[in-house]
């Protein structure tokens, strides 16, 4: 059980709480904050004359039309229903269940003016894994993610559809089934479900909740390549580090030491004097990404702990502030930098894998022992090559666009949904590419044998060969990198 507080939420607690399937529980800290604010609401409410931005007004551009009292709860459902205009692919559930968390916890800190029902609601959904069908299409990044939030937000009334139980339904259906009524929402409450960041968020969070994993082993798959190609240890050496300080490259520099330390092969006499930049420069090229990823993680710790939506209701001042928070920009160019950064680790990864097919170092040319009859590890290069030509084009920044919408009200968006849906893809193309890598890798190194690499490096080949054996001869291979592929998204390498 996980208890929902304004205490700070981070990376190992989400991860906890998504892998051991965690259920959630307001605390009463929350539940004070949440009543609270809402009770200020309706009191604001009741003796204000002022028209108050999206609580008793249109939206958008039409923030000038004020709404009778009447028809405030209409104005509300209405605001739902007409913003889930997504298309496309579905979101995948495990982002959407990061969705909900997180627009949990952006309502715990009581600055939203929600009802407590609408908050225990969503609680409801995550507890039961009661997933919202919500598409990959809609949002620019500013005012929120309003389409898919609006689809996260539909089933709360009893419209549109979620995933329950491995099958897609009604909500209405499945509400009814669980004996849960719909909501009625009050004044303020649809805006507070749609304004917000948490489409950006939580796709940001599961990319860098994969992306800590993938950067170690491309450490790891990148140390096996050296060992496997007759590289130097001489680069690695702290001492070149320490003169260059970036902490992730010498953090880089320490990993690959430790996984080569007692290798047999690294401490032999090299007959040759330097190794090509995708061998040498790891730690400079892995290392700058490991930093942009620290950066990434620390705007995103930020963003996950903060409230986004829009209007922001402040009991303590008596204010009811329309500004700016749901705007995505610190997202968008945080994204961008992460997928940059993560094409890269699997841009020097395909050198690697070029390096070791192409019959160098006393190696076989594409690592069979008689090429020609064999194409051997030829054509997976193909396909690293041009997994990582797609990253190149992924990268392409999105938050360098906007397009005016809302009759020029909203004349610059942070496309930061866009972002987030471009890092998903290169996070789950690098992983391939460092599959093709290791099996690469782990094929060159029978060639090293009857010498040993490092027990680390030993005990992680024999791991690897109960899944995918060495290769004598032409077979068919894309079976052979899906093994890889589910390999390394299932193996936790420890340094």
């Amino acid at each position: 059980m996980h208890h929902i507080t304004t205490s700070k939420l981070d990376f190992d607690i989400i991860s906890e709480i998504i892998s051991k399937n965690k259920k959630l529980v307001l605390s009463d800290e929350a539940k004070t904050n949440i009543v609270r604010c809402r009770e200020y609401l309706d009191k604001k409410m009741a003796a204000q004359k002022e028209p108050i931005y999206g609580i008793n007004t249109g939206f958008g551009s039409l923030c000038d039309i004020v709404i009778p009292n009447q028809d405030l709860e209409k104005l509300q459902r209405n605001l739902v229903m007409s913003h889930a205009c997504g298309t496309g692919d579905e979101v995948p559930q495990e982002v959407v269940k990061l969705m909900l968390l997180l627009k949990i916890q952006a309502f715990s800190y009581g600055k939203s003016g929600v009802q407590l029902q609408t908050v225990e609601r969503l609680v409801d959904f995550f507890n039961h894994d009661i997933l919202p069908v919500v598409y990959q299409l809609g949002s620019l990044g500013a005012s929120g993610d309003l389409s898919p939030l609006a689809h996260m937000s539909l089933p709360l009334l009893g419209l549109g559809e979620v995933v329950y139980q491995g099958k897609k339904q009604d909500a209405a259906a499945v509400l009814k089934q669980l004996n849960l009524q719909p909501i009625q929402l009050k004044s303020k409450e649809g805006l507070a479900l749609l304004n917000g960041t948490q489409f950006m968020s939580a796709y940001g969070v599961w990319c860098l909740l994969n992306t800590k994993k993938i950067s170690i082993a491309a450490d790891v798959i990148g140390a096996i390549s050296l060992d496997a190609f007759d590289g130097r240890m001489d680069p690695l050496k702290l001492h070149i580090h320490t003169i260059r300080p970036h902490k992730g490259q010498l953090q880089t520099a320490t990993n690959m030491l430790k996984l080569l330390e007692g290798s047999e092969i690294i401490k032999r006499k090299k007959e040759h004097v330097q190794d090509p930049y995708s061998f040498r420069c790891i730690p400079q090229v892995h290392g700058a990404s490991k930093d942009a990823i620290a950066y990434a993680e620390n705007v995103f710790l930020i963003e996950i702990n903060s409230v986004t939506d829009n209007p922001t209701v402040f009991p303590d001042e008596d204010e009811i502030i329309s500004g700016g928070n749901f705007h995505g920009q610190p997202l968008a160019l945080a994204l961008d930098f992460l997928a940059i950064a993560l094409a890269e680790l699997g841009s020097i990864s395909e050198r690697r894998t070029y390096q070791l097919i192409s019959g160098t170092r006393g190696l076989p040319s594409f690592l069979v022992a008689t090429p020609g009859l064999n194409s051997g590890f030829m054509i997976p290069q193909y396909t690293a090559a041009s997994i990582v030509s797609q990253n190149k084009q992924l990268c392409s920044p999105a938050s360098i666009d906007s397009i005016v919408s809302s009759n020029g009200q909203e004349d610059h968006v942070s496309m930061g949904a866009n972002a987030a849906t471009k890092c998903y893809k290169v996070v789950e193309n690098l992983q391939r590419i460092l599959a093709i890598e290791l099996l690469n890798a782990s094929q060159a190194l029978e060639f090293r044998r009857p010498l040993k690499s490092s027990p680390i490096i030993e005990k992680i080949i024999s791991d690897y060969r109960k899944h995918i054996p060495f290769i004598d001869a032409d077979k068919i291979m894309y079976t052979e990198i899906e093994k890889s592929v589910q390999f390394l998204k299932q193996s936790k390498f420890d340094i």
